[in-house]
């Protein structure tokens, strides 16, 4: 049979923590894997030698490889047994020992398991032919030991860069249902892969799950759930973001209405992007108003990297916007009234009748 280079995988493939690296190994002519056997390593690896090493000749027996080994590789001690056990049968056989981590000081182990974990660690590293390791920290501590060291740091090739110089960061603050357009929300997801929307409220599926636009915003990566946040929490989520949007239908209802995450977004220095709807022209010192997609596009894009510039001049006019600025004319109703006059009871210490 052909010379190959096994890899006993520790855990299935798709929940191995080296997954990537493993994959690219994979991918070359003459490496296969090996699943994990029934009997896990871990239950293996603790039994007492003699017996360890029986067992793990039964499971050597009973694989069938698409060729000869000439190296078997592990990624964890709890392996060592049947790795030893594979390159006797196949001798001769090299065993490599991938060291992604101190396993022998793993904090949810044992003293027993960690004292055992401490053998068979030093076991692999004098008998393996190559050590690779995850770290230069690692690698110091092998070199030390005197075995052959190379280092092969974990690779992430498959998380996801979008890039950062174009992103535009939104957030929508509030209630998520209803009064939502999904329909944007979707198109925009669709037609903005630099955006980023943080979407910081409580979700209502009740009233609009049965919506297909709604399903895609689910799905779509650029739209990140965050749920309902103390207003704490809100505030700091605003900070990350460039503009904030309100996401409304237009329609008679929301037409009118003076959505006040407007006053929110300004008094971090963000501006809002809102449909065209009459009520937030109230505040049209902090809105940009857009009438289909590309308006909105344009708008937001327009914002990209505002989290780092945010508006002085904005913020200043926001927090000016006071309940006691607010209530000025009801004041001076009142004070036309004769209401508020020294000596009269104040709402707190009024009688109740």
């Amino acid at each position: 049979m052909a010379p190959v280079v096994a890899l006993l995988l520790p855990v299935p493939l798709e929940g191995f923590v080296m997954r990537e690296q493993a994959q690219d190994l994979l991918g070359s002519p003459g490496v296969v894997a090996v699943a994990p056997p029934r009997l896990p390593y871990g239950a293996v690896g603790r039994l007492p030698g003699p017996l360890a090493r029986a067992v793990a000749a039964v499971q050597v027996r009973r694989l069938e490889l698409a060729g000869d080994p000439s190296a078997v590789v592990i990624y964890h001690p709890l392996q060592l047994p049947l790795a030893q056990a594979l390159a006797a049968r196949h001798a001769p056989c090299e065993l490599w020992y991938g060291r992604w981590d101190r396993y022998e000081a793993a904090p949810d182990a044992g003293p027993l398991t960690r004292r055992r974990l401490r053998a068979l660690h030093a076991r692999a590293a004098a008998s393996a032919a190559l050590t690779f390791v995850a770290s230069e920290a690692l690698g110091a501590r092998e070199r030390a030991a005197g075995g052959p060291v190379v280092l092969s740091t974990p690779p992430a090739d498959s998380f996801p860069a979008p890039d950062p110089g174009a992103a535009v960061i939104a957030v929508s603050l509030g209630h998520l249902g209803r009064r939502t357009d999904w329909a944007l929300l979707r198109a925009l997801s669709e037609a903005m892969p630099e955006l980023v929307l943080l979407l910081v409220g409580e979700r209502h599926d009740g009233e609009a799950g049965h919506d297909p636009d709604f399903q895609a915003c689910l799905r779509a990566p650029n739209l990140v759930w965050l749920g309902r946040r103390s207003d704490e929490e809100a505030a700091r989520l605003i900070l990350c973001a460039d503009v904030g949007i309100v996401p409304f239908r237009v329609d008679p209802f929301n037409d009118a209405a003076l959505p006040y995450r407007i006053l929110k977004y300004a008094r971090l220095g963000r501006r809002t992007v809102a449909p065209e709807l009459a009520g937030v022209r109230t505040w049209a010192r902090a809105v940009t108003t857009a009438g289909d997609l590309d308006a909105w596009v344009a708008a937001l894009r327009a914002q990209a990297g505002a989290r780092s510039r945010p508006d002085g001049e904005l913020r200043a006019w926001a927090l000016a916007q006071t309940a006691a600025s607010q209530n000025a004319p009801l004041r001076r109703r009142m004070q036309a009234l004769g209401v508020g006059r020294p000596g009269q009871p104040h709402a707190a210490t009024a009688e109740k009748r």
